[in-house]
């Protein structure tokens, strides 16, 4: 009597097949629990972008303001946008930039108002007038009046001078800006 043939491949695979539902029916059983959870739907950002450029266009199709940065999330609930080490490029009358940079941002849905917050640096066009460098903790940007303003205390740098006040505005087109109160200058030497 013969003995019967053995297809070893086949026993091979249906025990590959019971080891693959085995450690399926164990890691199924074993994962984290549901505390790492979905947030809730207003929680999540609609998109996120890593190292952008945006170029954002007024009425009449000229460039009203560029934003470069590392991050930026877009809010689901009111479609603002949150945005980490921001700088945000606002062109003057000629099309040369103001460059504004902070910590961390916010632009409104519309872009229609900027926030800058922790560190905010603001440099004029280069090679264009003097040169001037303000700092403040925060500032506010309207690109639609071309206005830039905070109630905080502000440091306006130029060649041989240095002016802090509290309250601070800026035309972001003619260049001119304004302190409310509390306005002191010092002289600054230029170092040979």
């Amino acid at each position: 009597m013969r003995k019967p043939h053995v297809n070893w491949r086949v026993v091979i695979g249906c025990g590959l097949a019971l080891a693959a539902c085995i450690f399926g029916w164990s890691a199924w059983n074993h994962r984290a629990p549901e505390s790492l959870a979905v947030a809730a739907p207003g929680d999540r950002p609609d998109y996120v972008m890593h190292d952008f450029e945006l170029v954002a266009l007024g009425a009449d199709g000229t460039e009203a303001v560029t934003l470069r940065g590392p991050l930026l999330q877009r809010s689901a609930l009111d479609h603002s946008s949150t945005i980490t080490a921001p700088l945000f490029l606002i062109p003057d009358d000629k099309g040369n930039h103001w460059q504004m940079r902070a910590k961390t941002g916010w632009v409104s849905e519309k872009g229609d108002e900027l926030r800058l917050h922790d560190d905010v640096v603001g440099t004029s066009p280069d090679g264009i007038g003097t040169p001037t460098t303000f700092t403040t903790t925060w500032l506010n940007v309207y690109p639609k009046q071309d206005l830039a303003m905070t109630d905080a205390q502000a440091t306006i740098t130029q060649p041989g001078s240095i002016l802090i006040g509290t309250g601070f505005s800026a035309n972001t087109k003619t260049r001119n800006f304004s302190f409310k109160s509390q306005v002191h200058s010092r002289y600054a030497p230029k170092r040979r």
